[in-house]
C-alpha cells in the first residue's frame, strides 16, 4: 500500500469519525430551558420519559416561575421524548406529549406557542367530550392514601394502582397523569386503615385538582 493511498485512508476516517461523534453528542443532550410567555405564574412543573406512565416529582419545589422568565431543566443523557406538564396559578394545567428536547433549546408555555404545540391544554373540549383528563390527586383528610385507581367511566374494571410504588400522606398531594382522550372518569382511593372511597363519572378535563375527602 502506497504513502499516499494511506493517508487520504487516514483522513477519511478521521472525518468519519468526527462527523459520528458530533451530532450524536447534540442530538442526545435533551435538556432544555422552559419558557413561561403564558402572562400567568407557573407554579408547578413535572417532566418525564414519555416511556413512562408517572409525572414525578414537581421540578419548581418551592419556587414558582413567573411570566417572561425561564428555568433551566436537566434531564439524563439520551432521554429525548420528553412529556412536559405545567400547572398555572388557580390551577389550570398544560401538557405537551412526546417532545423531542434533544432538538429544541427552549420550550415555550403560553400564546407564543403553535396549537400544535398546546396539544393536551385544559379547557373547552371537542363534542365527543376528549380532553386532558391529567389531574393532581389532593389529599386532606387524616390518612395515608396507598393506592388510586382511575378508570375512564366506560370500562368496568379499575385497572392499575396510578401510585406505582409512592403513598400521599395527608396534607400532599400527586400528580396523576392519564392519557389524553375521555373526559369521565371513576375513581377509587384506599387507605392505610384499608378503608376505600370512590367517585363515579368525574369530568377531568374540567378540573385540575381532586382532592379527598
Amino acid at each position: 500500500m502506497s504513502l499516499p493511498f494511506l493517508r487520504r485512508a487516514i483522513l477519511a476516517l478521521a472525518v468519519l469519525l468526527l462527523a459520528g461523534t458530533r451530532p450524536a453528542a447534540a442530538q442526545g443532550d435533551p435538556s432544555f430551558n422552559l419558557v413561561n410567555r403564558s402572562g400567568q405564574t407557573i407554579q408547578e412543573l413535572y417532566v418525564s420519559s414519555a416511556d413512562l406512565n408517572t409525572w414525578g416529582q414537581d421540578l419548581l419545589g418551592n419556587n414558582v416561575l413567573e411570566s417572561g422568565r425561564s428555568f433551566p431543566v436537566r434531564l439524563p443523557v439520551g432521554q429525548c421524548s420528553n412529556d412536559i406538564r405545567v400547572v398555572y396559578a388557580g390551577g389550570r394545567s398544560e401538557e405537551r406529549r412526546a417532545t423531542n428536547t434533544c432538538q429544541v433549546n427552549d420550550v415555550v408555555f403560553g400564546n407564543q406557542a403553535s396549537p400544535g404545540q398546546g396539544e393536551g391544554k385544559r379547557g373547552p373540549t371537542t363534542s365527543g367530550r376528549t380532553g386532558n383528563p391529567s389531574f393532581n390527586l389532593v389529599n386532606r383528610t387524616g390518612k395515608t392514601i396507598q393506592v388510586l385507581r382511575a378508570s375512564p367511566s366506560s370500562e368496568s374494571s379499575w385497572g392499575e394502582d396510578r401510585l406505582g410504588n409512592a403513598v400521599v400522606p395527608p396534607g400532599g398531594s400527586f400528580a396523576i397523569r392519564l392519557p389524553a382522550g375521555e373526559c369521565n372518569y371513576d375513581i377509587r382511593v384506599e387507605y392505610d386503615d384499608r378503608a376505600a372511597e370512590e367517585r363515579r363519572g368525574v369530568d377531568l378535563c374540567n378540573l385540575a385538582n381532586v382532592t379527598f375527602p
